[in-house]
């Protein structure tokens, strides 16, 4: 299986999750196609990288097109329906890139710079991909949440990532709550994934990568 370069993809995340709040700050044009335009980058970067992924690339051209066709009609119609489409088949992207990731990063026992950048895409994506599933909850069962403003209604608003993250990273500032049984169940899912993820996968690869570095040297 050919090696990925994880790097295109994390500066393509960074990117995402810096503009997505400036945009809202600054309303740079407008908003939901200015979105849209940046969640299709982040798509076609990371359909770039599952190059070599067989089926996976299949898989993710085929969510990547129809998410961003549902994305583009939906920020013209306004239609829940397409609206859910386009978040659920960005969904089903980011499950694809997240399971091939995975079988990069935590399969092979040469640990490499890469391989730990591949880690860090995998954490990013899932605070995205759990954003996206609470704006599909909200959407599904209006009032899930309380303290968000009455328009943030798409998973790529910057107040669903804001309490994604702050939710994964355990930081909880009680300004967004989650309200429904299920909202609920999904926040302590995410928070204690989160932890085990960052104690278990990424510190024990930073560990094993110190230690081949130092290998050598003794």
């Amino acid at each position: 299986m050919e090696r990925t370069n994880f790097f295109y993809l994390l500066l393509a995340l960074l990117i995402f999750l810096v503009a997505v709040p400036l945009n809202d700050d600054f309303v740079v044009g407008s908003p939901p196609i200015v979105k849209a335009i940046l969640f299709s980058l982040i798509l076609i970067v990371g359909v770039r990288s599952l190059k070599g992924g067989g089926r996976f690339l299949v898989a993710g051209m085929f969510f990547v097109v129809a998410g961003i066709i549902l994305t583009l009609v939906s920020t013209r119609t306004q239609s829940l329906v397409f609206q859910h489409g386009s978040l659920l088949s960005l969904i089903g992207f980011l499950l694809v890139a997240i399971t091939y990731t995975m079988k990069q990063v935590a399969i092979g026992t040469e640990i490499t710079t890469n391989r730990l950048v591949g880690a860090v895409c995998v954490y990013l994506l899932l605070g995205v991909i759990w954003a996206l599933t609470y704006s599909v909850l909200e959407l599904a069962v209006p009032g899930s949440f309380a303290g968000f403003d009455a328009w943030s209604d798409r998973g790529w608003d910057s107040e669903w990532l804001y309490f994604s993250f702050v939710t994964m990273t355990t930081l909880g500032y009680g300004d967004l709550l989650p309200i429904s049984a299920a909202a609920r169940a999904m926040a302590y899912m995410q928070a204690v994934f989160g932890q085990f993820y960052i104690a278990i996968l990424v510190a024990g690869l930073v560990g094993a990568y110190i230690a081949q570095k130092d290998k050598p040297q003794r």
